[in-house]
């Protein structure tokens, strides 16, 4: 056999030049899906082009608040349920600075609900990126704020009966400029909307379904990692443009993705340079 017949190929790896390789192997466990997430997201700030020196991520606490300390860009692990707070911070201090918040349902929007809430009332210029296991995968896989009736986790044995809220509409009605909703299994149209909500001048909002095979899918007997990859594929509705109102997810019913807002209104920003001028002008006078 020829010595060109035996040689290996080896291709490089798109991802790994963004990665703290020094902190692999991470601790998400098989199936899970917020590595398939990060994969998007190396993806996006590629295409997007953006300078990395310009780039910022920060994340609370939980599964999803891990990728901070994996990503290989600046980056900040915030105490629980505050990324939103730190992450406006750093803007306002820096606005030069492109800061995007990293975190899992239980972090932004249970203990940092309200942060949340403000932060879209604010219009504040961050990119917000929420993967939703519907539980509090990192303690135990207790029920949290986006876990749909009748689902079963280790607080609720016999299934939930609390609504959980609507995360599209709850962004939307609180004034969010982009807003969009993709599953696991929808990779491509994940880095697209990243790269869009990246662009967008104001609060952006993506949140991605993804499955937590370890306690969420178990409890509730729904098969593995990829078992749920197959379901989101035959269970996901694309309907781009839809009311968020009407995007709330009931368990084991099919789930509306797409993009349904992508509107324009001064940022925080925007409204705190114009604040400025408008001091200055009368300080003058």
């Amino acid at each position: 056999m020829s010595d060109t017949a035996t040689q290996t190929c080896t291709l490089d790896n798109p991802v790994e030049s963004f990665l703290r390789s020094d902190r692999i192997p991470h601790i998400w466990c098989p199936g899970c899906g917020i590595g398939t997430t990060v994969n998007c997201f190396t993806r996006a700030i590629s295409e997007c082009g953006l300078e990395l020196d310009k780039l910022a991520i920060v994340s609370g606490i939980g599964c999803t608040g891990r990728v901070a300390g994996y990503l290989d860009l600046d980056s900040f692990h915030t105490t629980h349920g505050r990324a939103i707070p730190f992450a406006t911070g750093l803007k306002l201090a820096n606005p030069d600075l492109k800061v995007v918040v990293y975190s899992g349902d239980g972090d932004l929007i249970a203990i940092g609900g309200n942060h949340f809430m403000h932060a879209c009332r604010r219009n504040a210029d961050l990119t917000v990126i929420c993967v939703n296991n519907f539980n509090y995968a990192m303690t135990g896989g207790q029920v949290g704020p986006t876990t749909p009736i009748d689902a079963v986790g280790t607080t609720a044995p016999y299934g939930v009966c609390e609504q959980p809220f609507n995360l599209p509409f709850l962004a939307e009605s609180c004034g969010a400029v982009y807003v969009a909703r993709w599953t696991t299994f929808h990779v491509r149209q994940i880095t697209r909307a990243m790269k869009e909500a990246m662009s967008k001048n104001g609060l952006s909002f993506v949140e991605i379904i993804a499955p937590c095979p370890t306690l969420y899918e178990r409890r509730n007997r729904l098969g593995s990692g990829l078992d749920r990859m197959t379901w989101y594929k035959e269970n996901s509705v694309v309907k781009n443009g839809a009311d968020p109102r009407d995007c709330g997810i009931e368990f084991q019913k099919e789930i509306v993705c797409g993009k349904f807002v992508d509107k324009d209104r001064p940022s925080l920003i925007d409204l705190l340079t114009a604040k400025k001028k408008s001091i200055k002008a009368k300080t003058k006078v």
